[in-house]
């Protein structure tokens, strides 16, 4: 099917990016069939009717995120764009196996860190890189949790490149969200477009809740067979994920859980229920390290459960994602992932990383400081969007300031190109037009691993923009991976 018929001709492709639905020549790329012939039989009009019958289903389900704005709480309808991404399942197969690679490697290095430090002895990575980094928490050294696992959930961000090939652009293994909206988006477009669904064999994505709640009950300290008390430990309902939290709760049939609901008694983490107290097996966790015991960490927190570190020091509760997780979560330790996944499993990545440049080493920082106008530039520990400096797109005065703060403390900062990140037809005020967008999968480690099915297509609803974050007024796309194996 020929672009023609796809958007009347008036489709403007991006030059030098690769997009999801539609080749170089203007034809419709095969997994996008159904999408191409829904649109040549209904033309524009119908899809912005489905825009607005979405956009009126997800009020009426009330999927939403809290938006932070001076000051304020602000709760947003969930942004989904009509119009899906497709991948064919034989690619997502081969994609979904250099995922799982990747976590497990992460978590071998992880375990390592806080007990050998084989991988730091033998100079794979710099121990002063580790070491000295925040999110190296001393408490946490000399565990090792069930199965050597610390990162039980991982929401890792891929993009691709111009020749349409995935590439690694960061690792999420401390508190990673977003996969409740990956649900949602599928259960709306499946109200939205059932004719799509019928023309389609559109690969399911709503096992994870079932999946997730397999692996945290694997997890489970108790070993006798008596079903786990598995609790979802939340800040509250002003957080901005709370939406997710209580979703994932819910579809678990679990507790969902702010501190003041536990205590520690006994060397045991106990629930207040209205039957009395109850033993708690695992706790996922929504609260970030530093915050979740005021006896091991920050004092002052008023989100944490007081002697929670101990109790699990001691193996009698399952903390998802462990404690500790983090320090793998860096921007500085990614450059290294491709020799840790050689290190520890004697295998190449099946996904490559976006080239990476250190400001802690002096020539690659000299090379950032002369090319800061074509270089994106990211703080080691930020995440959601913030503190990047894009160099194409940034002003005199930016590039000025971020060559001050890079000098001022390089382990902050790595650089990367500015990648043509891939595009997506996606319904404007105008009709279709190519934005670009990323995709977080979400893997689960435990006695098993698990990919999700796709994952959450973040997409920059301005045009030219690659910030897709929703806190910073980026959408979302249902994924779908199109069964292209007969």
């Amino acid at each position: 099917m020929s672009l023609e018929n796809f958007t009347g001709g008036r489709y403007p492709l991006t030059p030098h990016c690769f997009d999801e639905l539609v080749t170089n020549a203007g034809t419709v790329r095969p997994p996008a069939g159904a999408i191409a012939r829904f649109i040549d039989k209904h033309g524009a009009p119908e899809l912005f009717k489905r825009q607005q019958q979405l956009n009126q289903t997800i009020s009426d389900m009330g999927v939403c995120f809290t938006l932070y704005s001076e000051g304020a709480n602000i709760d947003r309808a969930w942004p989904l764009d009509v119009i899906p991404r497709t991948i064919p399942s034989s690619e997502w197969q081969r994609t979904s196996a250099g995922l799982k690679q990747r976590l497990t490697a992460l978590n071998l290095f992880i375990d390592d860190l806080y007990n050998q430090q084989k991988i730091l002895k033998d100079g794979i990575v710099p121990a002063d890189l580790v070491l000295h980094s925040k999110n190296f928490l001393a408490p946490c050294q000399g565990v090792s949790p069930r199965y050597g696992v610390w990162a039980n959930i991982c929401g890792t961000d891929l993009v691709r490149d111009e020749h349409g090939t995935f590439l690694v652009l960061e690792d999420n293994l401390r508190v990673p969200s977003g996969v409740s909206y990956m649900l949602e988006n599928r259960t709306v477009m499946k109200r939205v477009f059932p004719e799509l669904f019928a023309d389609s064999t559109i690969v399911p994505v709503d096992d994870y809740p079932a999946q997730l709640w397999q692996m945290l009950a694997s997890l489970s300290p108790r070993g006798d067979g008596t079903p786990p008390c598995i609790v979802v430990l939340t800040p509250g309902i002003y957080n901005s994920a709370y939406f997710e939290h209580s979703f994932l709760a819910q579809q678990m049939g679990v507790e969902l859980a702010e501190n003041h609901d536990f205590f520690v008694e006994d060397d045991l983490v106990w629930l207040k229920t209205l039957r009395g107290k109850r033993q708690v097996d695992v706790i996922y966790r929504r609260v970030d390290d530093i915050f979740i015991d005021p006896l091991a960490f920050r004092a002052d927190s008023v989100l944490g459960i007081p002697g929670l570190i101990n109790v699990w020091r001691k193996g009698k509760v399952a903390i998802a994602n462990a404690p500790g997780s983090g320090v793998a979560d860096d921007k500085v330790i990614y450059a290294f992932v491709p020799k840790i996944i050689e290190y520890y499993l004697s295998e190449q990545p099946l996904i490559q990383n976006v080239e990476t440049y250190l400001c802690q080493d002096p020539l690659e920082q000299s090379y950032v400081l002369a090319n800061l106008d074509k270089l994106v530039v990211k703080p080691a520990n930020e995440s959601g969007g913030y503190g990047i400096m894009i160099g194409p797109r940034a002003t005199p005065l930016e590039r000025e300031q971020m060559a001050a703060a890079i000098k001022a403390n390089p382990r902050n900062f790595i650089a990367q190109p500015t990648l043509n990140l891939s595009t997506a037809p996606t319904l404007c005020d105008t009709g279709l037009e190519p934005r670009h967008l990323d995709l977080r999968p979400f893997i689960l480690q435990g006695a098993e691993l698990y990919c999700s099915t796709g994952g959450l297509s973040r997409v920059a609803l301005t045009r030219g923009s690659l910030v897709v974050n929703s806190s910073q007024g980026g959408g979302s796309k249902d994924t779908w991976i199109i069964n292209d194996e007969g």
